[in-house]
């Protein structure tokens, strides 16, 4: 997956995650679209926020305008989920299992999910951005 380092980011994308919490951010994604506990798109994802079922939410930096989803983070710290962005909607989209660009993501809850020590350590690691 390529992220682009050097490109300009929109100064109202907080926090944003580097290119290592990215890869594993997007790893977690492709394997939790495996098992079902993955919702694509803004809409899908402030649905999850309000039923209460999101365990952490990712968005992209490059979604045009960027307004578009700047309700999500309002939302979150309500609901007090963590939240990360990073910085392409392309590898966003990849990890989701798609061939379009997603401009945001919610990891949803599941009992008995195998990938709840990977969810709880990348939760850790967006909480960690946030403070």
């Amino acid at each position: 997956m390529l992220l682009r380092a050097d490109a300009e980011v929109n100064p109202k994308a907080y926090p944003l995650a580097d290119a290592t919490l990215s890869k594993t951010i997007l790893d977690l994604m492709q394997q939790a679209a495996n098992y079902m506990q993955l919702r694509k798109g803004a809409n899908e994802a402030t649905k999850t926020l309000n039923c209460g079922i999101a365990e952490f939410i990712v968005m992209d930096a490059d979604a045009e305008p960027l307004e578009i989803i700047l309700h999500l983070p309002l939302l979150c710290e309500d609901k007090n989920v963590p939240y990360v962005i990073v910085r392409s909607k392309q590898a966003l989209g990849r990890a989701c299992g798609v061939s379009r660009p997603v401009i945001a993501t919610s990891v949803t809850i599941k009992d008995g999910s195998q990938l709840k020590p990977q969810i709880q350590s990348t939760q850790m690691a967006i909480e960690r951005l946030l403070v």
